[in-house]
């Protein structure tokens, strides 16, 4: 039996290359068992030693695009998560999207008071009918290979600490939880020092069970970047323009009236994001890159 090839992951480390993970990522992101595995043995045959996980994501992202869009942008969710940048801000108001699908009242940048200072929360979010009450910092990267990691875990902890600390005599207290979000992934000293000093936990893979892909997914809450039918110039042109999620084209079309785009594009745009809110996603999906 071939040995399998040794490839570079985009933080730099190494791993054997597994044609099972690919094609189980192919068939999570809407692709049926056949075309995973046509896809995966296709891209498999081309992968030497060295190679560089992106190299691969894109041989498998651009088969599948001939498949069907929908699905393809399913699988480079995670791009289109990097797209979003290069400031944060874009990524707190698609995280304030998605807890709004799920129910949630969501504040930005809102400032708490804390027992010894005020603190400026990327996001604040309540949900009155459970009495729960979060504040959460959000890190955004635009580098795949770049992990949240201790330092600003210990950090995040810190500013949650004071803001528990309130004192329910003199005010009352904001939150009951804290939760620290990323578009990327945690290192594992940062997982490990959240496990135990209580902190919450949510980015791309983490926790396995309910992590920020998984939640998107449910509840259909998608970048715009994630769209395969438009240009990275005209991803950031709807950005500026404050149209941070698939949906929200859905529901307001006159919106890609500032692209600027013949009817037929339109349709096609528009076909591509109706088949990609319409899938049904329970699982968790690893994508290569």
């Amino acid at each position: 039996m071939t040995s399998l090839p040794t490839i570079t992951k985009a933080d730099g480390s190494s791993e054997t290359f597994d044609p099972s993970r690919l094609r189980a990522s192919l068939e999570r992101s809407g692709a049926g068992a056949y075309t995973a595995e046509r896809i995966a043995e296709a891209v498999t045959s081309t992968v030497t030693p060295g190679a560089a996980s992106r190299e691969i994501y894109s041989r498998a992202f651009a088969l599948l695009r001939k498949e069907g869009r929908p699905i393809a942008a399913r699988y480079a969710l995670r791009r289109a998560l990097l797209e979003l940048g290069p400031s944060g801000h874009p990524f707190e108001d698609l995280i304030s999207h998605l807890f709004r699908a799920e129910g949630w009242q969501v504040e930005t940048r809102k400032i708490i008071q804390g027992k010894c200072v005020q603190h400026e929360t990327d996001f604040y979010a309540s949900h009155p009918e459970r009495g729960e009450y979060l504040a959460a910092e959000l890190k955004y990267h635009n580098d795949p290979g770049y992990k949240t990691d201790l330092k600003i875990a210990l950090y995040v902890k810190s500013r949650f600490d004071d803001i528990f600390a309130c004192d329910p005599a003199v005010r009352a207290c904001p939150i009951d939880r804290g939760l620290l979000v990323t578009n990327t992934k945690f290192t594992s000293e940062a997982i490990s020092y959240a496990q135990c000093s209580g902190v919450e936990l949510l980015g791309w893979g983490y926790p396995a069970n309910d992590n920020l892909f998984m939640r998107m997914s449910r509840a259909k809450v998608y970048p715009i970047t994630t769209l395969t039918g438009i240009t990275r110039s005209e991803k950031r042109l709807l950005i500026e323009h404050g149209v941070i999620a698939v949906d929200e084209i859905m529901k307001n079309r006159r919106i890609l009236d500032i692209l600027h785009l013949p009817s037929e594009r339109i349709g096609r745009l528009l076909a591509e994001a109706d088949g990609l809110l319409a899938f049904s996603h329970s699982s968790h999906a690893t994508v290569f890159s």
